[in-house]
Formats: structure tokens, sequence, C-alpha cells
């Protein structure tokens, strides 16, 4: 029963997570950062972009131009572009 309950709320947190999260970019200005901070935190915030969205490709079991078709588009969109 735990493992059913821990299911739920864990898709129900990535599902709304994924709604509620502002992009690099938004999140960048929010901070006001500038300079190499702001050329730091881009270059991470894409990276940690692009390992959720090919997370969420494999789940959706996408492979090919399909895969990276929406690869591409999730990292636009996480990262403000």
């Amino acid at each position: 029963m735990r493992g059913v309950v821990a299911a739920v709320i864990l898709c129900l947190a990535g599902a709304t997570g994924a709604v509620a999260q502002e992009s690099c970019t938004a999140q960048a200005t929010e901070k006001k950062l500038a300079g190499a901070a702001l050329k730091s935190f881009m270059t991470k915030c894409e990276k940690d972009a692009g390992a959720r969205c090919d997370a969420q490709a494999t789940d959706k079991k996408l492979s090919g131009a399909a895969r990276t078709s929406f690869s591409k588009k999730c990292v636009k969109d996480a990262t403000g572009a």
C-alpha cells in the first residue's frame, strides 16, 4: 500500500512540478544575475532541463526523430529561449 501511495505522490509532484516551474531565463531575471554568474546559471539550468527532457522522452518511449524533436522543444521551453 505504501508503494502505491508513494507512486501516486511522485506522479502528482512530477506533473505539477513541470507546469509550475519557471523558465531558466525567468529565474535568472528574478535573481538579477549578470555576467559570469548568469552564464554559469544558464549553463547548469540548460543541462538540468536536458536531463529532465530526456527522462520524459524515455518515459513516453520516444525514439529517433520524435525523441529529438520532443527534446529540442522541451529544452527550449524550459530555458525560455
